[in-house]
């Protein structure tokens, strides 16, 4: 039965009161009690610009302590929160804003000049991520709050702020829309996705019953998705919050040598990744060694086989800091040759799945009974069914409803419609089996979407849709090496030959294609190269590409297949 979201978070700043709460790596820490007074400022800011509970609050910005207050005092006002992704350029971001209709955008500087306030008219005023400043108001309230916040905060609370004086504004009802959180496209037409307060209640609640050693006051996780994806959100901020974590951000890209070195001085008890972080780390520090003759002779036999495995598990848990619990991954395939070799070595690892539609959790199995292959059963307050006529043996859609689950996509029925049936089963676009002990195996996508390191959504249909356009491409197909994206071109030879086009001349005009293109795309989203066919794609019977055939390593799918992340 659904509790009080918002009460559960006074009842953690409460109960949490001088614990460390959020920090920036190699910058300031904010115990519980910095977040409550910080947040009852913000309170007062809004309530003097005009903000009502349900006016939405846009947050774009790279991850940060500032940014999780911001997000905690949105909802804890009773507005909806609507995180923007700080890769998403200019006029996605305006697309957004105008489609949630914001009342005020909290900004950070890295992304300030992506913002054009004429573009956004609905917006009362743009407040710095980083010190709350405001950087533009068209609200001559909202100014004079700003100017003088400190003095309606003394008079508001003319003792020292306690714990008694927390008054968030409930949200008895499950169904209310706590925040809008939009899918990564590149067409500047994302869809909204409409997450309520039971989805967020029941997220958390999963994290704490299925990792309950984990889930403790005082425990720590360094903070490497985007807070403004529901993985990121959920897992590295709100589910620890609830329960007196201490979340460290790392606020700059999070490159392995940074995140590495992070997990060193914190000593995380939990880490969330995409398994291309895991496939670089043994790549580079354990498939090496393992091929030097010494050991490889050792692999063959069973006693000194185990030897290595458990000194390779050692290390392994050493890179993380030490005292890791367990490593979630998900969001994109794991190379089957490294993730049995991870499983062999017994180094605390699980895979998940989800969506964004789903808050994002559908099923997660704790590491320590995990099941090679698979990403773990379905998760409490959620149903999970394979549409096929034997689940355990023919593959099918993979299907879910329950308490995680999105009200919908804002302002938008017919796509709503489209995913969520009369039944209320929302239709993932997944293929998936069950194994005997119902664990869930992705076999395979119906869509196609491809997913950076970081975690980043990326649909390639619409990338393709853009350069196939342009002159002299046939056939292109977008595919994925490691972290870097690739378009594969089959050109017009004919008119190329009817031109007079050399070979050269060809392969300059494909570079300043690419040029072209990626000067529209999102950062994340960038084409590194274009590599020219010289036979068309093999297609199915329906004319439409393989894109298995041509997706490296046999994969037949890179959409995020599990957790996503």
């Amino acid at each position: 039965m659904y509790v009080d979201f918002i009460s559960l978070l006074e009842k953690s700043i409460r109960h949490n009161w001088n614990r460390n709460a959020l920090s920036d790596y190699g910058g300031v820490s904010h115990r519980y009690s910095d977040v409550a007074r910080k947040v009852a400022k913000l309170h007062i800011l809004f309530k003097h610009a005009g903000i009502k509970p349900g006016d939405r609050i846009a947050i774009y910005g790279r991850n940060s302590a500032q940014w999780s207050m911001a997000f905690i005092a949105s909802i804890s006002y009773g507005a909806v929160a609507v995180p923007v992704l700080h890769e998403f350029r200019g006029k996605q971001v305006h697309n957004i804003i105008n489609h949630c209709g914001a009342r005020l955008l909290f900004c950070g500087e890295q992304v300030w000049p992506q913002v054009d306030v004429n573009e956004i008219p609905g917006v009362a005023g743009v407040i710095s991520i980083a010190d709350y400043a405001l950087l533009s108001s068209r609200s001559d309230s909202l100014k004079e709050a700003r100017e003088n916040l400190n003095a309606y905060y003394g008079k508001e609370y003319p003792r020292d702020f306690g714990p008694a004086d927390l008054k968030y504004h409930p949200q008895p009802d499950g169904e209310a829309l706590a925040l809008i959180n939009y899918t990564s496209g590149t067409t500047g037409y994302s869809k909204g996705v409409e997450l309520p307060y039971r989805s967020l209640w029941s997220n958390s609640l999963t994290a704490q019953e299925l990792a309950p050693e984990t889930f403790q006051p005082g425990n720590c996780i360094v903070a490497i998705l985007p807070s403004a994806h529901m993985d990121g959100l959920m897992f590295e901020l709100v589910a620890g919050f609830l329960v007196g974590m201490h979340t460290y951000y790392l606020t700059r890209v999070p490159s392995p040598r940074i995140i590495f070195q992070a997990f060193g001085e914190v000593k995380p008890h939990i880490a969330i990744c995409v398994p291309l972080v895991m496939e670089k780390i043994l790549q580079q520090g354990v498939v090496p060694k393992l091929k030097r003759p010494a050991l490889r002779a050792a692999l063959y036999i069973p006693v000194a086989r185990e030897r290595v495995m458990g000194r390779i598990k050692e290390q392994l848990i050493a890179a993380f800091g030490g005292r890791i619990h367990q490593v979630v991954m998900g969001g994109a395939a794991f190379n089957p040759k490294l993730e049995k070799l991870l499983h062999e070595t017994g180094f605390p690892y699980t895979i998940g799945y989800g969506t964004t539609e789903t808050g994002p959790l559908v099923t997660f199995e704790h590491a320590s009974t995990f099941i090679l292959g698979t990403c773990g059963r379905v998760a409490p307050r959620m149903e999970l069914r394979i549409d096929s006529a034997n689940p355990h043996l023919e593959v099918g859609e993979v299907l879910v409803r329950g308490t995680n689950l999105m009200l919908g996509y804002y302002n938008n029925p017919e796509a709503t419609a489209a995913v969520i049936d009369k039944q209320g089963w929302y239709h993932t676009g997944d293929l998936g089996l069950l194994s005997p002990e119902n664990h869930l195996i992705i076999k395979g996508r119906i869509k196609n979407m491809l997913l950076t390191p970081n975690g980043q959504n990326v649909y390639p249909e619409e990338v393709e849709s853009v350069f196939g356009a342009l002159p002299l491409v046939s056939e292109c197909l977008m595919v994925q090496r490691e972290d870097k994206f690739v378009m594969l071109v089959y050109p017009d030879y004919i008119v190329a030959e009817h031109q007079g086009l050399t070979r050269l001349a060809i392969e300059n005009l494909m570079e300043r294609h690419r040029r072209n293109v990626n000067d529209h795309l999102n950062r994340y989203e960038q084409l590194s190269a274009v590599e020219l066919r010289e036979e068309e794609f093999e297609k199915t019977p329906k004319k439409s590409i393989k894109r298995y055939k041509y997706t490296g390593l046999g994969f037949m799918f890179q959409k995020d297949s599990r957790l996503r992340l």
